[in-house]
């Protein structure tokens, strides 16, 4: 089958590299790349990357609503597009293009969390299963009819990086199961049920420790690795990366034992953390020549 890809960050690797073992990839698109790093320089997105790597043409287009744009995408006379988490609308003419139209890849069961942030929003919410979506893709968000859904459990101490790993694996054998029964026939989403994953606010990040442990946990490890919860610890911004729920009992912020720290209701254990210009470390290696105040801000 000849086939469009659509997306931008690793979440989308494992689905193009899936597709490219059995199908013909006319064509990548993928966000133009972004200056990063201290030189500032130019970096392709990881799509970008990996498509290169498998000698795929790749295309960078900053919009897609111009004629000239359309009638490129259109030229390449696919037979599908598989888009995942590609970051631009795409217009009802480039929806309509290929033969069998556009498919995404979603990390959510919908209707639930629609929209820009359904990894980290499930766990913030304590969600017990997410899983992925394939969704034939119409003008609405996220609202188009369901292909194929897979389910999975999410840990106790289960992080937004961890989730995402194993969601983007899972939709790459999800994608190649349904191109491969392609024609199908799209069920509806149901009208109760939906949510909408807003885009994740840098504000979120700072942690009260007034509020109760299971709160402060889902904040740590939903946000984990970014934008990373914190707190400051003897004036010092610390990002806390792992956590789990633990006894304890005492004011919001005290240290406990280790670093096992009081909240509003119950404790939490960090397990994970970084410091300003560190690099991420486990608690213990932390702790090492570090001594914690009595009680983090």
């Amino acid at each position: 089958m000849r086939i469009i890809f659509m997306g931008t960050p690793d979440f989308s690797v494992p689905a193009l590299q899936a597709l490219a073992e059995k199908h013909e990839i006319v064509a990548v698109y993928s966000q133009p790349p972004r200056a990063a790093g201290r030189g500032q320089k130019p970096r392709p997105s990881a799509v970008h990357a990996a498509a290169e790597k498998l000698g795929l043409p790749v295309r960078t287009p900053t919009g897609l609503r111009s004629v000239e744009a359309q009638a490129e995408f259109a030229a390449l006379n696919a037979d599908l597009a598989v888009v995942v988490a590609y970051g631009l609308i795409l217009p009802q003419a480039v929806l309509d293009a290929p033969r069998l139209g556009c498919l995404n890849i979603h990390a959510s069961l919908l209707p639930r969390w629609r929209g820009a942030a359904p990894i980290h929003r499930a766990i913030l919410s304590g969600d017990r299963e997410t899983g992925v979506a394939i969704m034939q893709m119409d003008a609405g968000l996220d609202t188009g009819g369901v292909l194929a859904q897979c389910s999975t459990p999410i840990g106790a101490e289960e992080t937004t990086a961890d989730l995402h790993d194993r969601l983007a694996a899972m939709g790459a054998e999800l994608i190649v199961k349904v191109v491969a029964d392609l024609p199908m026939q799209a069920v509806p989403q149901v009208s109760e049920g939906v949510t909408y994953a807003q885009k994740i606010d840098k504000a979120e990040a700072r942690i009260d420790w007034s509020r109760s442990a299971v709160e402060i946990d889902r904040q740590i490890r939903g946000l984990s690795p970014f934008p990373g919860a914190w707190c400051e610890v003897a004036g010092e911004r610390v990002k806390l990366l792992r956590s789990r729920l633990v006894d304890g009992n005492g004011a919001p912020g005290e240290l406990l034992s280790g670093f096992r720290v009081a909240c509003g209701q119950g404790a939490v254990e960090i397990l994970e953390a970084q410091r300003a210009g560190k690099r991420p470390m486990m608690a213990e290696d932390l702790l090492r020549g570090w001594e914690l105040p009595q009680r983090l801000g």
